[in-house]
């Protein structure tokens, strides 16, 4: 995600220029029916486009991989899971008097794959998300994130995550 205001390499200020990212987030789903805790890793690049910045709905295209524990036991690993290749589209825009913590909406979209059946099952999965980030040193920064997505195998899902974000 974005960077400080007026930083190389950032864009959350007015430069035109581009700015990557490279985010890694650990969290967990509670699926519905019955508010089951499933363990959730996502990895990803997020590359944002100048040419965007008046775009209403975002401004930086990602890509990324997803695993979430699918099994009717356990949190970190069982034979079912699920691995969800992504492409999204976020917003970033500046929080009022601080220049530390910035926020992002996320909408995403990929294809989720079950494993641990007899057969390969895959299915479209989307999510939005909302999100904020704490800016820390020159290009690190801290994500805190809340989404609520859809699969066909289940009504609804929230996520909650917390991750960490590079930029360059």
């Amino acid at each position: 995600m974005p960077g400080m205001p007026g930083m190389p390499g950032m864009n959350m200020g007015g430069s035109s220029q581009a700015a990557n990212d490279l985010f890694v987030m650990a969290g967990s789903d509670f699926d519905r029916p019955g508010l089951l805790p499933r363990a959730n890793y996502n990895i990803g690049l997020g590359h944002m486009f100048g040419f965007l910045k008046k775009d209403p709905f975002g401004d930086e295209l990602t890509f990324g991989y997803m695993y979430e524990n699918s099994g009717t036991h356990g949190f970190l690993h069982t034979a079912f899971g699920e691995h969800t290749e992504s492409a999204g589209l976020m917003k970033n825009f500046p929080l009022p008097r601080t220049k530390v913590v910035s926020g992002y909406t996320w909408i995403q979209t990929g294809i989720t794959s079950f494993t641990g059946n007899a057969h390969l099952e895959n299915r479209l999965d989307s999510s939005v998300s909302l999100g904020a980030i704490v800016h820390f040193k020159r290009h690190s920064s801290i994500w805190i994130q809340e989404s609520h997505g859809k699969v066909v195998t289940v009504p609804w899902f929230t996520t909650s995550s917390l991750g960490y974000g590079w930029s360059w």
